[in-house]
């Protein structure tokens, strides 16, 4: 029996919404976050996202325009599932269907472009600003010099040949809301396209300090890979056949800072906080969270775990994630009740063993990750003369991954750092740490701390 597929035409869910918000980077946490906070607006109906992929990647984009933007989203409690049909995703694209980019950047109606492209995505160099020697870079520099119209590949170029095309239309003003794990996200996002901006057309820059917006957020939702039995599952529970369900936790949080000049939807409605100051929020998912996640990615996976239900169920490991907590809590700018509280949480958040987070996913991009994660900790202990094993852990684990232990390697970096950390343990800690930050590499202390925090793990054994 044929199994029917989900669709609007065939009259599942509420018609699609005029596109307003456009985003980039077109997977699974934006489905299961800001489409999910979109969804729960009082005024989505009014509000409907067109959403293109970081690279081209046909298969998703043409999975979910078969079902006309609808997808189901899984929230998978320790209990049970529950699921819902959401329907604010009104048109996906590939990243080389360019001409509906430009054309949905030149229109008034469009108020908003959220972005999702991680740490990597920036293009960051080591002052911080973009990177202008990347051979990616300066291609799509001269390209756009050349045609403002060309596709280019970077996220941060086809933000600037966005703008420009608004520039062009005439159009109002927009807001630029970055929705990475990076600190100072809002600002980050300014000074990335600023730099761009600049090389291509000074004129360009005039514009973005008149009519563009940007906005610091905080995003929280941990959203694992569906599997096909994630996809059975939906399909029997709900009878149609959906290509690309979302699974997440039930757990989600999005705390904003900013002017949408152009409107936005009522997502306070749904949760989200609006604030003056994002970073005490950012730290603390930065730090407890994304640093206990690091840790439990290296040094679990090294362990022998796949999962992060597992390695928190490991006594040893749940251990680690403590002594990080105790390290980090202290340099957070929140009340000690709050912090209790969340740290609380995170422990039954990441023993849901029916979510099963897999650690080779978080692994990914440490060297990206490593530094916002662990390093603002780790060098306010050092400040004060401490030496916090906690955090030095993380880096030995990451040594130790980059050499082939535990979860297989998957950086932006990975060309420049695995070759680094190859040889005598001793020799290599240095290169690694040093391509984190060249301070770590002239700490003595700190170098033979993590070669012995490093041989422990390489023998599987816990301090």
């Amino acid at each position: 029996m044929t199994v029917p597929r989900l669709s609007r035409a065939a009259g599942h869910g509420r018609a699609a919404a005029p596109v307003r918000l456009l985003h980039l980077g077109l997977g699974n946490f934006f489905r299961a976050h800001q489409c999910w906070y979109t969804e729960h607006a009082p005024d989505a109906a009014e509000w409907g996202i067109a959403a293109f992929t970081g690279r081209d990647s046909s298969a998703r984009v043409e999975a979910l325009n078969r079902q006309q933007g609808l997808y189901t989203l899984v929230s998978r409690g320790r209990d049970r599932d529950r699921l819902e049909l959401v329907g604010s995703l009104s048109h996906a694209h590939v990243a080389g269907d360019n001409d509906a980019w430009l054309r949905y950047f030149a229109t008034d109606e469009l108020a908003a472009v959220t972005i999702t492209v991680s740490e990597a995505g920036w293009l960051r160099g080591a002052g911080g600003g973009l990177d202008r020697e990347r051979p990616d870079v300066q291609a799509d520099v001269a390209a756009l010099r050349r045609d403002p119209t060309r596709i280019v590949r970077t996220a941060p170029a086809r933000l600037v040949a966005g703008l420009a095309a608004r520039r062009r239309a005439g159009a109002g003003p927009i807001a630029i809301v970055p929705c990475d794990n990076t600190p100072g996200n809002g600002a980050l996002a300014r000074r990335i396209i600023g730099d761009l901006a600049e090389l291509v057309d000074a004129g360009g820059t005039a514009f973005l300090e008149r009519s563009v917006a940007v906005v610091s957020t905080m995003v929280d939702r941990i959203t694992p890979r569906a599997t096909p039995g994630d996809i059975r599952a939906v399909q029997a529970s709900t009878g149609l056949a959906d290509r690309c369900p979302v699974v997440c936790e039930p757990f989600a949080e999005w705390v904003l800072s900013g002017p949408f000049p152009g409107g936005r939807p009522g997502w306070e409605a749904a949760g989200a906080r609006f604030t003056d100051d994002v970073a005490p929020y950012e730290n603390r998912k930065l730090w407890l969270l994304n640093g206990a996640h690091s840790l439990l990615a290296y040094a679990g996976s090294i362990r022998g775990h796949r999962t992060t239900p597992e390695a928190i169920a490991d006594e040893t490991c749940r251990s680690w994630v403590e002594e990080w907590w105790a390290v980090a809590s202290p340099h957070l700018d929140q009340p000690a009740e709050a912090i209790a509280a969340y740290r609380a949480a995170l422990v039954e958040r990441f023993a849901n063993a029916r979510l099963g987070d897999r650690l080779d996913r978080i692994a990914a991009d440490g060297s990206q990750k490593l530094p916002i994660r662990i390093l603002p900790v780790l060098e306010a202990e050092r400040d004060a003369g401490r030496m916090p094993t906690a955090a030095t852990r993380v880096l030995a684990a990451w040594v130790c991954h980059l050499r082939g232990l535990g979860a297989p390697v998957d950086d932006a970096r990975a060309d420049e750092v695995v070759p680094l950390a190859t040889g005598e343990l001793r020799e290599a800690i240095p290169r690694v740490l040093g391509a984190l930050d060249p301070a770590l590499s002239a700490d003595d202390d700190l170098l033979a701390t993590v070669l012995e925090q490093s041989r422990q793990l390489s023998r599987g054994g816990a301090e």
